[in-house]
């Protein structure tokens, strides 16, 4: 199978590339297993050495918002693309002509490319539950309306109305999944607004302090690495008929408060590293986080067999084996 991910230099996608290279296998559109012949992988930076020197890796380079790289990195013969490339939450409601860039119009471009190319590639597009806010149930369910209250979260829904509408016409065999917070991610803070989710968690088990901008009753829906990456490529192995009319769903994760969190951590860890956590309200980032839902209803996509975490113990122990 001929493979692109978007993004794929990024913490998500250099977990999927290692996943698929080791597994050398991903099941096609006919149902069978093939074995990875070429994967593409398409970022502004380069991946790790592991990647680049794994003879089926092609690296690209470049802005995704470079049409002519976009094409360049699907081509024709390409089986399957993962889009996992975006501005994200905070970024994006900064630098409005940006996020519009990325989030949408790149997407636009993939889609269009797909398209063009009439050879109907599986596409997982990784979307976010930053599609949900404003005036919401107490449990957002799939079909609850999407009135998102982010630049990001509006250009995550119109990408999965995209994926669907690209898909009932035969372009593209599409799947959009709306990821929960990703969590315990490794590295340093980013643009995001749920960074400090991370940050609160990674930096106290390195001996270093952690701010949290956000008060500890606020609530997030939250799913580890592990089980976003499992339920990533399990999303592409279903069939078109399995995904029916609606190709989008939100993945199972959990919902914690911030507190909850911290009380976590310092059950597992220890009162000396819970303490490393410094609370600093930022009233620009708890106004984004106070519009997310913080509680789902993921019937769908447990129905469909995605799989879903046990704790947040169990998502701190499995950072600490994976990362530390």
């Amino acid at each position: 199978m001929n493979i692109t991910i978007t993004g794929g230099s990024g913490f998500l996608g250099k977990k999927l590339a290692k996943r698929l290279l080791a597994a050398n296998e991903l099941v096609g559109e006919d149902g069978a297993s093939s074995a990875v012949e070429n994967l593409t992988l398409l970022d502004v930076v380069d991946p790790p050495e592991e990647l680049k020197n794994d003879p089926r890796v092609t690296v690209l380079t470049g802005d995704i918002t470079d049409r002519a790289l976009l094409e360049k990195a699907i081509p024709q013969s390409t089986d399957s693309i993962f889009h996992l490339a975006a501005i994200v939450s905070a970024g994006a409601e900064e630098d409005f002509d940006l996020g519009m860039s990325v989030n949408l119009d790149a997407t636009r471009n993939i889609l269009e490319i797909c398209r063009g190319n009439r050879t109907k590639p599986k596409v997982v597009f990784a979307s976010s539950c930053a599609g949900f806010g404003g005036d919401m149930p107490r449990i957002i369910e799939d079909m609850t309306a999407r009135t998102p209250q982010t630049s990001y979260g509006t250009q995550k829904v119109i990408g999965e109305l995209l994926v669907n509408d690209y898909s009932r016409k035969g372009f593209i065999d599409g799947r959009a999944l709306r990821f929960p917070t990703v969590v315990v991610r490794p590295g340093k803070p980013n643009k995001a607004a749920s960074t400090f989710a991370s940050s609160i968690i990674r930096e106290p088990l390195q001996g270093q302090t952690a701010l949290c901008p956000v008060a500890p009753e606020s609530k997030m829906f939250l799913a580890s690495p592990r089980s976003i990456l499992q339920n990533i490529v399990h999303a592409h192995n279903l069939t078109a008929n399995e995904w029916g009319f609606s190709r989008e769903t939100t993945l199972p994760g959990f919902t914690m408060s911030i507190g909850d969190m911290a009380e976590a951590l310092r059950v597992f860890a220890g009162k000396e590293v819970a303490d490393l956590i410094q609370w600093e309200p930022d009233p620009f980032i708890q106004e984004i986080v106070n519009g997310w839902p913080p509680e789902f209803d993921t019937r769908k996509a447990k129905d469909l067999g995605f799989i879903q975490d046990t704790s947040m113990e169990a998502v701190i122990k499995a950072f600490i084996d994976d990362e530390l």
